[in-house]
C-alpha cells in the first residue's frame, strides 16, 4: 500500500429493484423538475407500454426531451435508460404473473408476520456466517493492535454505518481510549486533518464507495495516520486508502431496505471482534475502566427511591 493516491473514484450503488421503482418516484418527485416528474410518472404507471418504447419515444410521449428521459432515468437510480427499460419489463412481467409484488428480494408484501420473522431471522444468520468466515483474521490483528495502541482514533460513517461507528466510539470510550465518531462530513474531514502518524482512522461504508467516509479517510491517510476499512467492498475506492480492511458479507438491499438490518449486522460483528480483540491487548487497563464505567452508571439502572 503507497501513500500517493490523488484521486477518489466513486461508484454507483446497485439499481432498485423493479418492484421497488413506484416508491423511488414517489419518494424522489418532489425533489424533480416537472418535466422529469412525467417521466418519473409515466413509467410508473404503465410498466409494460414505456418497456417497449425507445428513450426517444418515451420523450415524444411525455412530451420532453431524450436529455430529461435518461436524466430522470439516473436519478431514479439506474445508469441509464436501457437499464430502466428493463426493469420497467421485470415489473410489467410480476404485475402481470399475478404474484403479489415483493418487499425485499424473499419477503412478498402478503408474506404472514411470522414468515417475515424466520426469513429475516435466516438471512441474518447467513450474513454474519459470511462475514466470520470471510474475515481475515491477519488483517483484524493488525487493526486491533493498531487501534489498541493509537493516541486518538477517528471514526467515519454516514447513514446507517454512522450508527455502527458510534457504537464503536463509545466501546472504545469505556475501556479508556480517546475515540470520536464523526457524522457530519465537513467536521469528520477538518478533524482528519490533526491526525498524524500514532493516531487510527476508522472508515464504515458498506458500499466502499460512499464520499463522504472516503474524503476524511484520505486525509488521515496522507497525514499518516494508521486507516481501517469495514466496507463489504474490498475492492472498492475506499480501499485505496486502507492500511487494513475488514470485510464484510455483501448483504441484499432492496428499496425498502437501502440500509438492510443484515449490512449493519454484520458491521456490528467486525465492531464486536475489534473491541474485544483491543480489550485483550490492553486488559490491565481496560477492565479497570471498564468497571468504572459501569459503576459510573449503576445508579441509573436502579429504582429511584423518593
Amino acid at each position: 500500500m503507497t501513500r500517493d493516491v490523488k484521486e477518489i473514484f466513486i461508484g454507483d450503488d446497485a439499481p432498485p429493484a423493479p418492484a421497488a421503482l413506484a416508491a423511488k418516484v414517489r419518494t424522489l418527485a418532489p425533489s424533480m423538475t416537472r418535466s422529469m416528474q412525467r417521466v418519473a410518472e409515466a413509467v410508473a404507471q404503465d410498466p409494460a407500454g414505456c418497456a417497449a418504447l425507445t428513450v426517444t419515444g418515451l420523450a415524444e410521449l411525455t412530451g420532453t426531451s431524450e436529455a430529461t428521459v435518461v436524466r430522470t432515468a439516473r436519478l431514479l437510480g439506474y445508469p441509464g435508460y436501457r437499464d430502466l427499460r428493463l426493469a420497467l419489463a421485470g415489473l410489467a412481467a410480476q404485475q402481470q404473473s399475478g404474484r403479489a409484488p415483493a418487499v425485499t428480494a424473499d419477503i412478498a408484501v402478503d408474506d404472514p408476520i411470522a414468515d417475515v420473522v424466520a426469513k429475516l431471522a435466516y438471512d441474518e444468520q447467513q450474513t454474519l456466517a459470511d462475514t466470520a468466515a470471510a474475515l481475515d483474521t491477519v488483517q483484524l490483528g493488525a487493526a486491533v493492535t493498531a487501534l489498541a495502541q493509537a493516541r486518538r482514533v477517528d471514526i467515519y460513517g454516514v447513514g446507517a454505518s454512522s450508527l455502527v461507528g458510534q457504537d464503536l466510539a463509545q466501546k472504545l470510550l469505556r475501556i479508556g481510549l480517546i475515540a470520536h465518531a464523526h457524522t457530519d462530513p465537513h467536521l469528520a474531514v477538518t478533524n482528519a486533518v490533526q491526525l498524524r502518524s500514532g493516531d487510527a482512522a476508522v472508515a464504515i461504508t458498506h458500499s466502499g464507495s460512499t464520499g463522504d467516509v472516503i474524503e476524511p479517510l484520505r486525509v488521515a491517510f496522507d497525514r499518516g495516520a494508521t486507516t481501517i476499512a469495514i466496507t463489504g467492498r474490498p475492492d472498492g475506492p475506499v480501499s485505496q486508502y486502507a492500511d487494513h480492511i475488514l470485510t464484510t458479507s455483501t448483504a441484499r438491499e432492496s428499496e425498502l431496505r437501502p440500509a438492510a438490518m443484515s449490512s449493519r449486522t454484520s458491521q456490528l460483528l467486525v465492531v464486536d471482534c475489534l473491541f474485544i480483540g483491543i480489550a485483550q491487548r490492553t486488559y490491565e487497563t481496560a477492565a479497570p475502566a471498564l468497571a468504572a464505567s459501569y459503576e459510573a452508571l449503576a445508579h441509573r439502572h436502579s429504582p429511584r427511591t423518593r
